[in-house]
């Protein structure tokens, strides 16, 4: 997984994968890179706040993930903006299968 998302241009360095994609930003960034039809990203703004993060997921979830029959329970969200341990690396796998089966 972690090599998977070395290779793809990001906006911002990775340093602790949790904190770093706890936004969602990267999360965004990295289905642009892959389908970069299905997503806009001046929808997800850089966060600190809780709300925030969890605004920038839920858009995710609602606007584009379900076009890939995909939908995070609320639990995954909110331990995504916790940085719950190997959150992120769950669903960025999941993110990866999708796409592969999107293409």
């Amino acid at each position: 997984m972690y090599n998977w998302v070395d290779e793809i241009p990001l906006s911002r360095p990775k340093k602790n994968i949790a904190r770093d994609f706890s936004d969602c930003v990267l999360v965004a960034e990295v289905i642009k890179h892959f389908l970069p039809n299905i997503i806009d990203l001046h929808n997800y703004c850089n966060a600190h706040s809780i709300t925030q993060k969890s605004n920038n997921w839920t858009t995710l979830n609602n606007k584009v993930l379900k076009k890939f029959n995909l939908i995070l329970a609320p639990k995954d969200i909110k331990d995504a903006v916790e940085m719950v341990p190997e959150t992120i690396e769950r669903i960025l796998f999941t993110i990866r299968y999708k796409i592969e089966q999107y293409n």
